[in-house]
């Protein structure tokens, strides 16, 4: 995988990437399963969690709605995919997505956001490294 743009809010993600091998579908399908196991794990283990039998029921409930999901439904289904076939179209999802913090009322400047890649543009690679996207610089 090749991230160039990501921003994570707290109930949703954002990313522009490339999928090295050109399975885009199967990159995605992979990270889903990967992350809902993870964050499955962080809750279930984390004592101070109040939520932590609210969640695992709605995330259960969820899941028995969906015949190929065993236990626990994260993720939705939907990935709302699309493709970036020019540069006028990154550059518009790239500031959509850098930009959903600040429209969401959390922060006023794209860069205030601690997980988005708007921080990496300027520098700052503290969170999450990014690939270079090519026309920024």
């Amino acid at each position: 995988m090749e991230l160039f743009a990501y921003c994570f809010m707290p109930n949703h993600v954002h990313f522009i990437f490339r999928s090295t091998n050109e399975d885009p579908a199967g990159l995605l399908r992979d990270y889903k399963t990967h992350t809902s196991k993870k964050m499955i794990q962080v809750i279930e283990k984390n004592e101070q969690e109040s939520r932590k039998e609210w969640m695992l029921w709605m995330f259960e409930r969820a899941a028995k709605k969906k015949g190929n999901v065993s236990q626990y439904q994260f993720w939705q289904h939907n990935n709302k995919s699309i493709e970036l076939w020019s540069t006028k179209v990154i550059k518009q999802k790239l500031d959509y997505i850098h930009n959903n913090p600040v429209v969401s009322g959390f922060v006023s400047l794209p860069t205030d956001w601690k997980y988005s890649s708007a921080r990496n543009i300027v520098g700052d690679n503290t969170i999450l490294e990014i690939d270079d996207i090519g026309f920024l610089g």
